[in-house]
């Protein structure tokens, strides 16, 4: 196993039985070529994301970034933001003080993350579980107080990470301290967002790795958002699978969590890498998942207050935070669907010609 597990470059993973299989060798030397070539034109030779200084023009986010399907840091494109000055907590629960929002509540900070199947009859077949968070609708003061605040801890960990365009349905209060979308973005798009988001968190609250099929601009507000990007190219290094959705819930009598399946059954395909893994697991994940463990290292970034992240369609992601003083991190992001004729970006690699749809 272990000369298996060294050369992860001409390895496979079987689904069936999660045995590890060499491939070919030829195979697996061209694998690792692409993997190589591919980063390379993404961006660069190193691990870090490019920064550049902003706002930038339309015709050099277009050309260099979005058609190349390259993510970057925009610096200094949000100073003229009053959400940089104003946002405390004092300010926020002022405003918000009447305003209903949704809390999201996990035991370990982990929403929309494999956990173990409870279901102890199929969990060989399916031995972990898409589990989403537990929501409950609040006053916005009260889940602050959840987030950052009095409550901290008293039901697990507490992220207000609700989608579907919920600045604007939820925190509308707020959309005179920031802008609607992403001027020099929404001219080189051709389009207005087609969904504006709010996260606030606090450093236990974690993102899974996954994709998402639209063009992300992540604008943080306050404190820090790491990330962990792998590009469209890795994807047979994340061991994507369907898993059973499931969905924690909160006992009202001890206020412990429990997992429950969703019924009737429906499948999730998500990606199986956890990149930390407990100390007591990294053995075994290396041992199931060596495509990704043993192959280039995932390009890394940390994007401060008042930075934007651009992170092009089908880019896996992984998300962590640091507060600020007042013990939350906050960011916007803007979601941008593109039309068909403008989703296709195209790797040309040493004779591999890779065309990628945002749609697929």
């Amino acid at each position: 196993m272990a000369e298996a597990i060294n050369s992860g470059l001409h390895q496979k993973y079987n689904r069936g039985n999660e045995n590890v299989i060499p491939r070919e060798e030829g195979e697996g030397f061209a694998l690792g070529k692409l993997w190589e070539e591919v980063r390379d034109l993404s961006l660069g030779a190193g691990s870090q994301v490019e920064r550049v200084h902003g706002p930038l023009s339309p015709l050099h986010f277009l050309r260099d970034y979005v058609m190349p399907n390259k993510p970057c840091i925009i610096t200094d494109s949000l100073h003229h933001w009053p959400a940089l000055s104003k946002w405390s907590n004092h300010y926020l629960s002022s405003l918000l003080q009447h305003q209903t929002v949704s809390l999201h509540f996990t035991p370990d900070g982990r929403a929309d993350s494999l956990e173990k199947n409870p279901d102890q009859h199929n969990n060989n077949e399916w031995p972990s579980c898409f589990v989403s968070a537990y929501v409950e609708r609040m006053p916005f003061p009260e889940a602050l107080q959840y987030i950052a605040g009095s409550k901290l801890g008293e039901r697990g960990v507490a992220y207000a990470q609700e989608q579907n365009g919920c600045f604007f349905s939820e925190y509308s209060l707020l959309a005179g301290d920031v802008e609607e979308d992403i001027p020099w973005a929404t001219e080189a798009l051709g389009t207005k967002p087609d969904a504006v988001n709010l996260w606030i968190g606090n450093e236990r609250a974690t993102t899974s790795f996954h994709k998402d099929h639209y063009e992300n601009l992540y604008a943080v507000v306050s404190g820090q958002k790491h990330f962990l990007l792998m590009p469209p190219t890795d994807v047979h290094r994340m061991y994507v699978r369907d898993h059973p959705a499931a969905h924690y819930t909160i006992s009202q009598a001890t206020g412990e969590f429990s997992i429950e399946l969703d019924n009737p059954p429906q499948y999730v395909p998500w990606a199986s890498i956890d990149p930390y893994p407990p100390s007591s697991e990294v053995e075994q994940s290396r041992i199931l998942f060596p495509r990704y463990f043993n192959g280039p290292k995932p390009f890394e970034c940390t994007v401060q207050a008042g930075e934007i992240l651009y992170l092009p369609s089908l880019w896996f992601h992984h998300v962590r935070q640091t507060p600020d003083a007042e013990g939350r991190t906050i960011a916007i992001n803007y979601c941008i669907l593109l039309e068909l004729e403008s989703m296709v970006k195209i790797y040309v690699v040493h004779g591999w010609l890779m065309i990628f749809f945002s749609c697929l």
